[in-house]
Order: structure tokens, then sequence, then C-alpha cells
């Protein structure tokens, strides 16, 4: 791999001639209408063929609205479904699901990466030869390598993990070798995408205290939520944790945070509750604690009931979903770094400091403008979409349910406490309405207000209005 892609962390930093021309042509200036215009239509594809009567393990063909909403789901990574997905739809609905999984993850994995690019070109010439001095590189590479980079990665992370699923399956299961391979391979996909589908009823229940199982699908997920940028210096630089940078120090601490604070959250409130964890051993409680909290940050896998959890898991649960995985990658939520820098920020105002720092770099003006701007419109999003799906489901809906699914949608995770198919159209609408906001909104958010940063040549006076 490491002849394929240049090195360093700033590889979205590396701008080409072409790829300089390409951007000062009129092609990428409205890169946001572009991404939603090639996702809707790989929606609109994916629906047509799971309408097809040959996609459904029953009679006759899926309705439309289930088959949109599928679709939708799997392109957009989320995992959530108003129908039993392993049994409703036939082999043939299964591998569209698997392709449709596979284009909406490396797509918004390429896409983030793509922007990067495209916001980085209307930087300075100062801050490209600032990074460019940091990565120690001698060119400024090419959108080839990013594209390079994504499709190694995912490649191989899917194949280690649909290997060890398809070893396990055929050892321990005595599953025929074509349907564990299968099996395996689809979970990969959608393992490594964030999307949660899986071949089983129960989702991955039956697989509870299947350390070899459970680990493998973890290992997928974790890599994919580091997001490509982490990721890529991790493996050029797993060796030098000092050489790493700012962006991907944050990554890894708050990655590392979120997993253990989720499990021991899980393990806490989880431990006697018969519904989940209750009649499990001990060894099995850590692993399934350890797997939720891994998979409730973007993933949608369950080995438990998610509709028994308490109140206090929820909220657990709702907090990670919120935060999410790193940029530039299948992960949902307002994304590890956003959250990070919303509490240096509160930090340094704590502390009374001018700045906000990082050991010793400065956080930049814009970044954290930037990480305030896309948290509140995602809570303004999440705050609307409970609203709306409260309106439109059954009295018996709870707050915490409709808000559990919103915050589910929105954040691209999957998970749910069993009220999606009793959604009514409206509510269903509302869902699929925010679980594409969820995929394309945060990417398309940053990258179209990082363009529209200008330099100002003057300054008004300054007026403080009171706080608090």
């Amino acid at each position: 791999m490491s002849g394929e892609v240049d090195s360093g962390a700033h590889v979205f930093a590396r701008l080409g001639t072409r790829t300089q021309r390409a951007m000062s042509s009129g092609r990428t200036r409205r890169p946001a209408v572009i991404a939603v215009t090639v996702f809707a239509v790989a929606i609109a594809i994916g629906t047509g063929l799971l309408m097809l009567p040959v996609a459904r393990a029953g009679p006759d063909s899926a309705p439309f609205s289930t088959a949109v909403f599928t679709s939708t789901s799997s392109v957009c990574v989320v995992g959530l479904s108003t129908v039993d997905f392993a049994t409703y739809w036939s082999t043939f609905g299964h591998v569209v699901v698997a392709v449709l999984v596979q284009i909406g993850g490396f797509g918004i994995t390429t896409l983030a990466s793509l922007f990067a690019l495209v916001v980085y070109r209307r930087m300075g010439l100062r801050s490209r030869l600032m990074a460019q001095q940091e990565t120690q590189t001698l060119d400024l590479g090419d959108v080839r390598r990013v594209l390079i980079g994504v499709g190694l990665i995912t490649v191989t992370v899917e194949f280690i993990t649909a290997l060890l699923l398809t070893i396990r399956l055929t050892t321990a299961y005595d599953n025929p070798i074509g349907e564990a391979a299968w099996s395996g391979l689809f979970t990969s996909i959608t393992a490594y995408n964030h999307q949660g589908y899986a071949l089983y009823s129960d989702n991955l229940v039956g697989f509870v205290g299947d350390w070899w199982f459970c680990l493998s699908v973890m290992f997928a997920v974790v890599v994919a939520s580091l997001g490509f940028p982490a990721a890529f210096e991790l493996i050029r630089e797993w060796r030098s944790p000092r050489t790493w940078t700012m962006h991907t120090r944050i990554v890894v601490a708050m990655t590392a945070t979120l997993i253990v604070g989720g499990t021991a959250a899980y393990v806490l409130f989880e431990w006697t509750n018969q519904r989940t964890l209750g009649d499990l051993s001990g060894p099995t409680k850590i692993l399934a604690a350890g797997f939720t909290s891994v998979s409730a940050r973007t993933a949608g896998f369950n080995t438990i009931d998610i509709g028994g959890l308490t109140e206090e898991s929820l909220l657990a649960t709702n907090v990670l979903m919120f935060i999410g995985g790193g940029p530039a990658g299948p992960a949902g939520g307002v994304k590890v770094t956003t959250f990070a820098i919303l509490g240096f920020v509160i930090m340094a105002q704590i502390r009374g400091d001018p700045e906000v720092h990082l050991g010793l770099r400065r956080i930049a003006t814009p970044a954290i403008r930037l990480a305030i701007t896309v948290a509140l419109l995602y809570v303004g999003v999440l705050v609307g979409g409970t609203l709306l799906i409260l309106a439109f489901t059954p009295a018996d809906v709870t707050l915490s349910e409709a808000l559990f699914e919103a915050g589910s949608a929105l954040a691209t995770v999957g998970l749910s406490t069993g009220i999606t198919n009793e959604l009514n159209s409206s509510a269903e609408a509302v869902v699929i309405a925010m679980m594409f906001i969820g995929r394309l909104g945060p990417v398309t958010i940053v990258s179209a207000l990082a363009l529209r940063e200008r330099a100002v040549r003057y300054r008004l006076p300054e007026e403080r209005p009171i706080i608090g």
C-alpha cells in the first residue's frame, strides 16, 4: 500500500496541477449540488431494483415505500428497516443492498476526501507551504492518490473481516462454505461501511458470546470509524505517535475514550437488566457492552435487544450516536473532531485563554466556527425530526423512542428501539429525509461554508451583549 499512495496525514492537502486546474473551473463551484444529485440518483436506481419481483423473497414485488426506505438506508449507510431485512428480501435483494452499501460507503469517504481538496484549494499559499513542510513532501500529489488510498484500505479491511467471519461460520457453526462466505462478505461490507444490516432476523444477537465473530466485526467498524485521513496516517506512522498530526491524535484519543466510556456505561446500567445483559455470563457481558459501545457510534449492529435498554443506556447511546466517528469516512454524527474542538473551546474559556490550544498547536478560528455551526445545525435538525416523528406516529410512542429513532437516522447509525416498522408513511418520509441529511449534510455544509469564506479588509466597532 505504501508504494501506491503518498505519505503524511495531510493527504488531502496534496494537490497536483491538474487538480488545481479542475478546481479553478466551474465544474467544482457547486460540489454540494453534485453530491446530492449523485446520491439521489443512486437511491432512485436502488429503489427501482428493489421493486423488482425477484428482489423480494415472498410473492409480488416490494411496495414503493419499502423499497425507497431500504434503498435510502443502504446508500446512506444507515441500517434502519421497516421490514425483517433477512427474510423479506431475496438473495438478489441482498446483493443489491450490498452493492448500494458499498457504493454509499466508498462514495461518501471519497466525496469527503475530494471536498477536502476543494476546500483546501481556497487556502493561501503560506498555509499550503506550511502543511507541505509539516508532511515533509516535495510535491502536492493529486486526486488519484486519494482514490487509490481509500480503495486499498476499504478492500483490505473488508477482505480480512470477510475471511475471519467465513472461517468462524464454517468451523464453529458448520455453515456450508458458500453460505459462510456470502454471509461473511455481506457482514464485512455492512460493518466497514457502518450500515448495520445482517442476514439474520435477530441481527447479530445469536453471536452475543462469540468473541471471534464480534471482535472481527468490531475491527472493521473501528478502522472505518477513524476516517480515511487518520486511518491512513496510522497505517503509515503507527510506530511514531509523536509525529501524528493534531487531527489523528484527536480522532484516536476520542475513539478510545468513547469506546471505553460507552462500555463502562452499558456495564453500569445494564449489568442486572434481564432484557439485555442480565442473563449473560460475566465475560459475555463485557463483550456485549463493548460491542454495543462500538456499534452505537454509527455502525448499527446489535447483539442485545436495544428496545430493552434502560433509560440511562438509551441516553448514553444517544450521546454516542450524536458524536459519531471520524471525518472523511462512513461514520455519521457531528464527528469526534467537532465534539473535541467544542470541548477545547469550553476549557479555554474556563481558563481565560484568549486562544484555543492543543499541545503546541493553536486551533484555527475558522475550524472553531465550523464546529459550532455544524453542532448547532445538527441539534436543530434532530429536535425538528423528533417533533415530527412524535406528531405523525401513534400516541404510545414515547419521547425517548422518537428521539432515539431520529438520532439513529440523522447519525446514520441504524439502531432502533423497535418502532421503525410502526411508522406511518409521513413518519417514514421524515426518517428518510433525516437519513439523507445525516449522510450528506455535514460534508456538504462544511465544504459549502468553507468555500464561502472570504477575506474582509475592515473591522467594525466591537460591542459585547450580556451573556448568561
